[in-house]
C-alpha cells in the first residue's frame, strides 16, 4: 500500500453541472476515502472516519439510537464513553453497565464491548454478545485489526479512536466506524455529513501512514509489554498487574497506595508522564485523577512504546525502587 497524496480541498467542481461523487468537503474527500478503504480492508467492513474517537461515537449514537433507547456499557471500559452517555441522557438516552466477560443483560438496544477495556484490560465474550438479539459494537481501540477483526466474531460495528495505535505517533486526533453491513455505513456516513462530526484530510493522510506500519508496530508493542508485564508481575513494588496477552497498553496497582503511585508516574525519565496511548513513546499516569473512585488510587496505566526494551524497563524499575 502507498499513501495517495494529500487533497485538503473543500470544493470540487461539477460534472455536466451536476455534483460528483466529492463536491464539499463535509460529505467526503479523497484523502478521507482512501484512508477508509484501507481501514476498512484490515476489519473486513466498511470505514468511515470521524473527528475523534468520542466523535465517531456520538456521531453512531445519533445514527442508531432514539430517546428512550439502552445501551448495556462493558464495566470498566474506557471512562470517557460513560461519560459521553451521562451527556445525552439529557436526550433520553440509558445505559446499563455490565460484567462483559459473561453474558449482557436482556432488553437493550445496543452492547457496547471494548476489547480488551481501559484501564482494567478485561475481554469481552464476544459469543455470548453475539447471541444476544441487540446489534454489538466493539471498541477494539487497544486490540486493533492486527489482534481482533471483531465483525468475524458476531460483532455489527466496530469503533477505534485511531488516535491510539492506528496512527501511533501521538500527533492525531481520529475516529473510525467500520460497519458489516454496507447500508448502515451509508446512513452513518448521511448523518455524519449532516452533523459535520468529520475528519481533516491531514489527519486521514496520517492514518494511511500509520497503517502501513501498524501490524509491526503492534507486534513491538506487545513485545515489549509482554515482557514488562511478566516483569513487574515479580516486582516487590507492584501488588497486581493486568495485561490480557497482548497489545501495548497494560495496568498495575503499586504497594504503598496513591503517594507511591505518584511517586513512580513523576519519577521516570524516559517513559513520559502524559496521558494518551498507542504511541511510539511510551506514556504512564496514574487514573484516579480522571476517573475518581471507579479505579483504584494506586492505579498506574502504562501504554508501552517502541523503545528498546531494557531502557525502559530500565526506567520503569529506577522509579519503582525509589
Amino acid at each position: 500500500m502507498t499513501v495517495p497524496p494529500l487533497d485538503r480541498s473543500t470544493i470540487w467542481p461539477y460534472e455536466n453541472g451536476d455534483p460528483g461523487e466529492y463536491h464539499y468537503a463535509r460529505y467526503g474527500n479523497p484523502t478521507q476515502s482512501a484512508a477508509e478503504r484501507a481501514l476498512g480492508e484490515l476489519e473486513g467492513g466498511e470505514a468511515l472516519l470521524f473527528a475523534s474517537g468520542t466523535g465517531a461515537g456520538t456521531a453512531f449514537v445519533l445514527a442508531f439510537l432514539r430517546p428512550g433507547a439502552t445501551i448495556a456499557l462493558a464495566e470498566g471500559a474506557y471512562y470517557g464513553t460513560s461519560v459521553l452517555f451521562q451527556e445525552l441522557e439529557a436526550w433520553g438516552l440509558r445505559f446499563v453497565e455490565f460484567d462483559q466477560t459473561g453474558e449482557p443483560p436482556g432488553g437493550a438496544d445496543l452492547i457496547w464491548l471494548e476489547a480488551p477495556s481501559n484501564p482494567f484490560l478485561t475481554m469481552p465474550d464476544l459469543e455470548a454478545a453475539a447471541r444476544s438479539p441487540a446489534p454489538v459494537l466493539v471498541d477494539a481501540t487497544a486490540a486493533t485489526p492486527v489482534y481482533l477483526r471483531a465483525l468475524e466474531r458476531g460483532a455489527d460495528y466496530v469503533l477505534h479512536s485511531a488516535t491510539k495505535f492506528l496512527t501511533g505517533h501521538h500527533d492525531v486526533v481520529l475516529g473510525a466506524i467500520v460497519c458489516r453491513d454496507p447500508e448502515d455505513a451509508r446512513r452513518l456516513k448521511d448523518s455524519r455529513g449532516r452533523t459535520g462530526i468529520i475528519a481533516t484530510p491531514d489527519n486521514a493522510w496520517l492514518l494511511q501512514r500509520g497503517l502501513l506500519t501498524l501490524e509491526v508496530r503492534m507486534r513491538r508493542h506487545t513485545e515489549n509489554a509482554a515482557a514488562i508485564a511478566e516483569r513487574l508481575s515479580g516486582h516487590e513494588a507492584v501488588e497486581r498487574v493486568r495485561y490480557p496477552g497482548f497489545g501495548g497498553l497494560l495496568s498495575f496497582d503499586v504497594a504503598g497506595g496513591a503517594d507511591a503511585a505518584k511517586d513512580v508516574e513523576s519519577g521516570t525519565r524516559e517513559i513520559v508522564n502524559a496521558t494518551s496511548l498507542g504511541g511510539a513513546n511510551s506514556t504512564l499516569e496514574t487514573r484516579r485523577r480522571w476517573e475518581g473512585e471507579r479505579v483504584p488510587d494506586n492505579l498506574v496505566r502504562l501504554s508501552v512504546g517502541l523503545e528498546p526494551l531494557e531502557e525502559l524497563w530500565q526506567d520503569l524499575n529506577r522509579a519503582l525502587s525509589r
